[in-house]
């Protein structure tokens, strides 16, 4: 598994040598996407499989958890409906940038996890598959000559993490418009009655908590044989 995520940072790397990235995840200070009847549950992040990619500063697991749960708190706290639902991610893989030649070699940053969303209230995951989303950092001013020139390392998380927690939106938001897992449109015009997760549910809580890591933990491809 580590070598097929290394082939792929390595291709993402080589495509962002070609194309700037795009996500705009500076929008937490707008109304947030409607969502349907959706509020933040259980923020779950882990990182069993974590593989650093080529030409990459070092980040440990727990750097990259509090970063992304931090980013998951900010764009999806903000949602208030009436139903329950956890996020579960698994960081799988990253590049952070180092300190290269401008214009001849600027190096990009990029980030690819696993995520699962959960209805409390069902116990069930609404993805049976986890969903893998790739994550490039945003094309500014401050990265056009390779963001390991200009940010220190926590900033190049901090830009991923949130640009991850942008693209997990866009899907929720595809997946509730197609499939309805948050009630549908309809649901979005819905008096929210601000639904949170009560004291004395934390046994089932943290129960669905740990199955949702469970799940994402396991790989997606076929590991690769030991020889």
């Amino acid at each position: 598994m580590r070598f097929n995520l290394l082939s792929r940072l390595s291709a993402v790397l080589l495509a962002l040598g070609l194309l700037g990235a795009c996500t705009n995840a500076n929008d937490l200070d707008q109304a947030p996407v409607p969502l349907g009847n959706f509020a933040l549950g259980h923020n779950v992040v882990v990182a069993p499989n974590l593989t650093k990619g080529p030409a990459s500063r070092d980040a440990s697991k727990e750097e990259w958890i509090t970063s992304m749960k931090k980013a998951i708190d900010e764009r999806f706290g903000r949602y208030d409906g009436d139903k329950l639902y956890h996020i579960a991610i698994s960081v799988e893989g990253y590049v952070l940038a180092v300190p290269g030649v401008p214009i001849v070699a600027s190096p990009k940053s990029a980030l690819i996890i696993n995520v699962t969303a959960w209805d409390d209230a069902a116990g069930k995951k609404l993805n049976a598959k986890p969903e893998q989303v790739t994550i490039i950092e945003s094309f500014s001013g401050n990265t056009m000559l390779g963001s390991g020139l200009t940010q220190s390392k926590e900033v190049q998380m901090e830009n991923l993490s949130r640009n991850a927690a942008k693209l997990i939106q866009n899907w929720l938001v595809r997946e509730n418009l197609a499939n309805e897992w948050f009630g549908g449109k309809a649901a979005n015009s819905a008096k929210p009655v601000s639904a949170k997760l009560a004291p004395e549910d934390d046994a089932t809580a943290a129960a669905a908590a740990t199955a949702a890591a469970e799940v994402i933990e396991e790989p997606d491809v076929a590991p690769v044989p030991e020889s």
